[in-house]
């Protein structure tokens, strides 16, 4: 009798289960977050909703931008989350953001966030620019460490300078908008695109990710390439023979944002994994990875990242960034899209 009763129990048990399963609301997110970073986001989330799963849908920031474009009359995404604050900005002029506040909002930095109230979109961290440095390769081609954005405009770098293409990447398209705004813009007249001129004489290839000009200099096929603190932080983390740059000038930025797609089906796991995403909780597992959060005082001191690292980075306007996306990447495409790499 106890043994038919332990299996009645040990049935009922996967019964429920099965059922809790078949309960799960599958919530998709585009995102541009990083491979390496998905998998710890989503174990620590579902610690605490088991009962919502997560489909990623995942590219560089340049392809979900036009990917969610494309999609504005048969929306796919319920939820977009580590997607640049340039590119939400431009969702929200398309009215394709839910506003929503998220609980601890007040606990967010005011220019880290949506100005509006409620918000259409919350920063989760900062991801600012950083030339990966191949001390090992510039030692053999007797290359000095740059020290500035002009100095990789220098004889001795031609061929040797990769960055990201900013139609495809955001963190390629922070740093065109940061040049633009140091040295002129000028409807493609400016100082900016003069800059970007003599820089396209030294640049071997335009890439379609914002990490892979760090990992081709860490891996020694160039020496400079120009990408964001985190690749540059985990790269020479695990022992590449890389220096981190941070030019003299100012530093170009992002922030990746959580924003709730408007119309979803699912508005209230979509609240759930929203408010999750600014929670002090998933702020510390954005700082191991930043050294800027959306919430002060949460990301510890990484290693090779200079402590005055948010003072360094030049005040950035998401939305004027949005206006004249179309623009500067038409301008820029013009002019220098010959050296991209091929789209697979």
């Amino acid at each position: 009798m106890k043994n038919w009763k332990k299996l009645v129990a040990a049935a009922a048990a996967m019964a429920a289960t099965g059922l809790v399963y078949a309960q799960k609301t599958e919530l998709t997110v585009y995102t541009a977050l990083e491979m390496d970073q998905l998998k710890a986001y989503e174990t620590a989330f579902n610690k605490s909703h088991p009962e919502i799963a997560l489909k990623w849908v995942r590219d560089s920031t340049g392809v979900i931008t036009a990917k969610l474009l494309a999609e504005k009359a048969n929306p796919k995404a319920d939820v977009i989350m580590g997607v640049a604050a340039s590119s939400l900005a431009i969702f929200d002029k398309n009215d394709m953001l839910q506003a929503y506040a998220p609980k601890g909002l007040e606990a967010i930095t005011a220019k880290y966030r949506d100005s509006k109230n409620p918000p259409s979109w919350v920063g989760m961290d900062v991801f600012g620019a950083t030339v990966c440095f191949n001390t090992v390769e510039a030692k053999k081609r007797n290359i000095p460490m740059p020290t500035s954005w002009q100095d990789l405009t220098k004889p001795e770098f031609k061929g040797q300078v990769v960055m990201p293409n900013p139609a495809s990447s955001g963190t390629g398209y922070f740093d065109v908008a940061a040049w633009l705004q140091l040295f002129g813009d000028d409807n493609g007249k400016g100082g900016g695109w003069k800059y970007m001129d003599a820089l396209h004489e030294n640049i071997a290839q335009y890439t379609h990710s914002g990490s892979k000009p760090c990992n081709m200099a860490a891996q020694g096929e160039y020496v400079a390439g120009i990408s964001f603190e985190y690749r540059a932080h985990a790269n020479k983390a695990k022992g590449a023979p890389i220096e981190l740059v941070f030019p003299k000038e100012g530093l170009g930025w992002d922030l990746e944002g959580v924003s709730i797609y408007k119309g979803t089906k699912h508005a209230d796991a979509a609240q759930k994994l929203v408010d999750w995403a600014v929670s002090k909780d998933a702020m510390e597992l954005y700082g191991k990875n930043f050294a800027v959060t959306a919430m002060p005082g949460v990301a510890p001191k990484l290693a090779n990242i200079p402590a005055d690292y948010e003072s360094r980075l030049i005040p950035l306007d998401f939305s004027k960034m949005a206006d004249s996306r179309d623009r500067v990447l038409a301008e820029w495409t013009k002019r220098y899209d010959a050296k991209s790499e091929a789209k697979k």
